[in-house]
């Protein structure tokens, strides 16, 4: 584990998901067109930066420290595939099922972006960086995208901003806070298995849920901003 007490980039970084979030849903909700338009830029180029993070850093970290990283990788990623499905299944329900259905599955992945950035800031500054700045850049689209979940299923404008923030931005710091007691006293044994499991996750968010879901509105460009991400990702890499 990092010999520097991480407590405060953690803070940092979680703090500012919850302001990038908020910043997301205040945009939609005075501005709907131009906070649709670019939704599918940020997803693009968070996932690009989270796909680069796990696969150079994060993994063959949590391999040095637990040879079984592998399988607690693996576990991360079936987790959200199996949790995705469940929520995409009982999203099908419609008007305020929809939402509530909506909300918890949002509330839970927002708990474990703030997991994601006690566990990286544990093990180097620079990996929970890595992380953390993609899943900075995605919170802008998951607020948009939250807002506009509570508006479809009923919510008025004004409580669709507030439940958006409780569900989607505050949620993040309180994970990262509920976390580090645990993370900050485990082995690197368990550190390790710990980082694996994230490593899935993070791979899963990126490959399977933020990429697919620009594409399905894939704007002139996406691609290029996919790139951005992977290349701003190897920059900071390579200035480290």
């Amino acid at each position: 584990m990092s010999h520097n007490n991480p407590f405060p980039l953690i803070l940092l970084f979680s703090m500012s998901a919850m302001l990038v979030n908020s910043l997301g849903i205040y945009v939609i909700y005075r501005n709907k067109s131009w906070a649709e338009k670019t939704q599918e830029y940020f997803m693009c180029f968070a996932a690009g930066m989270l796909i680069t993070s796990p696969l150079i850093m994060a993994l063959p970290g949590a391999l040095s420290k637990n040879e079984h990283a592998g399988i607690a990788a693996l576990a991360g990623f079936v987790f959200m595939f199996l949790s995705n499905k469940l929520i995409r299944h009982r999203t099908k329900q419609k008007s305020l099922a929809f939402g509530i259905t909506a909300m918890q599955g949002i509330f839970i992945h927002s708990l474990l972006d703030g997991v994601v950035y006690t566990v990286t800031f544990s093990v180097s500054a620079l990996m929970g960086i890595l992380t953390g700045l993609g899943l900075v850049i995605h919170e802008f689209a998951e607020g948009v995208i939250t807002f506009s979940l509570l508006m479809k299923s009923g919510f008025s404008v004004k409580k669709s901003a507030i439940y958006a923030f409780f569900v989607a931005a505050i949620s993040t710091p309180i994970g990262a806070l509920l976390a580090y007691p645990a993370i900050s006293r485990v082995n690197d044994a368990t550190l390790g298995l710990t980082l694996g499991f994230v490593a899935g996750v993070l791979i899963y968010l990126s490959a399977s849920h933020l990429l697919p879901e620009a594409e399905d509105g894939e704007k002139k460009h996406s691609s290029m901003a996919f790139f951005l991400g992977v290349a701003l990702a190897l920059l900071l890499l390579l200035i480290e």
